[in-house]
């Protein structure tokens, strides 16, 4: 499901107009990234939680070149589900 997807998914969903879910969807995200900006956490009750993680420096190999490179530490956004999540993605089967 892509972004167009989703906002007609909430329209329905909700009975409110694409132009009222894209706003809403837009806020969402936009209210996500500036709390983990921050350093903050999101937490969304049987969905799961957004936080920030520091990812160590460590060596890396170049592929073209099998040359050794020093890849530098950065801050990684990472989403944990929910345990109803997680049991609802279980139970779904594969078509």
């Amino acid at each position: 499901m892509n972004k167009a997807e989703l906002i007609d998914a909430m329209a329905a969903d909700a009975g409110i107009s694409k132009a009222a879910a894209k706003k809403a969807l837009d806020s969402f995200t936009e209210n996500i990234t500036k709390t983990l900006a921050d350093n903050g956490r999101v937490s969304l009750v049987g969905f799961g939680s957004f936080a920030v993680s520091e990812r160590a420096a460590r060596e890396g190999r170049n592929p073209q070149t099998g040359a050794t490179i020093k890849i530098a530490a950065k801050k990684v956004a990472r989403f944990k589900p929910g345990a109803e999540l997680n049991d609802r993605i279980k139970s779904t089967k594969k078509k």
